[in-house]
């Protein structure tokens, strides 16, 4: 259960780490896994000093994508409050987390960090669960 002024954790590498959900896409006040949300970055990587972030190398802080203050789209991959299945189990996480989206909606990092619920798959969200180490 996401809603306005919730802050999340980013579990990609792209350059986010916390962000604060600002809207729900859709007629919806409430959103859930598998949901996308808009969000404004709060805390970020700090960015690299020196020539490699200026010559926009991939490697380290250089590829950053996102910094503070930033406000992108991001998909609810995972939340604290329990999903009901169609199996009739429940599952819930530890964390809120979230993967960030350009307006496209394809994934700004390359990497996903963490499992992710199966929901995600069955949202049209297939590209990010081909990203992810573990499914749920």
């Amino acid at each position: 259960m996401i809603q306005m002024k919730t802050f999340l954790k980013v579990i990609d590498n792209s350059g986010a780490l916390v962000v604060e959900c600002i809207n729900v896409m859709g007629r919806r006040r409430i959103a859930s896994v598998g949901d996308e949300i808009v969000c404004a970055v709060k805390k970020a990587k700090p960015a690299a000093i020196g020539t490699a972030a200026t010559a926009g190398s991939s490697s380290g802080a250089g590829g950053q994508k996102l910094k503070k203050g930033d406000v992108a789209r991001a998909l609810v991959v995972r939340q604290r409050k329990e999903i009901r299945r169609l199996d009739g189990s429940f599952i819930s996480f530890d964390d809120n987390a979230v993967v960030m989206l350009n307006k496209q909606g394809q994934p700004l990092g390359n990497r996903v960090m963490g499992a992710i619920a199966r929901e995600c798959r069955q949202k049209r969200w297939a590209k990010i669960v081909s990203m992810a180490p573990k499914v749920i």
